[in-house]
């Protein structure tokens, strides 16, 4: 079995950066797994933020969170990373790494395993 944590999480002003780490351990078969953000308000439903693959370059994201994230990883330390820059308020949500091979990264639907969130709040 699988499992990740994540961390980096808290509370900015509009405009601030913050960089998610989100680090494997036991079975995740990590440096072949695909490995995906994802992020929940309250009242709404989760939605994909980024993804990357196991194959390097493989990256690609939420229209609403182009050009101002970026996901990254360090094989070497089973860990993935967001890093976020321009934070608007709608950013603000409960942040879940997921990892695995679904058949559709965006989805919520198909990962092997999930982390338990960090709060990110953005303020305006």
């Amino acid at each position: 079995q699988g499992q990740v944590v994540e961390s980096g999480g808290g509370l900015v002003q509009a405009g601030d950066s913050l960089r998610l780490s989100c680090t494997a351990s036991g079975r995740t078969g990590f440096i072949y797994d695909d490995m995906g953000w994802f992020r929940q308000a309250p009242g709404k439903e989760r939605e994909f933020v980024a993804g990357i693959g196991w194959r390097p370059g493989n990256t690609y994201y939420a229209d609403s969170v182009k050009g101002r994230f970026t996901i990254s990883r360090d094989d070497a330390a089973n860990t993935v990373y967001l890093q976020m820059n321009s934070l608007k308020p709608e950013d603000s949500a409960v942040y879940y790494c997921a990892g695995g091979r679904p058949l559709d990264p965006r989805s919520t639907r198909g990962w092997d395993y999930w982390g338990q969130g960090t709060q990110v709040t953005v303020s305006s």
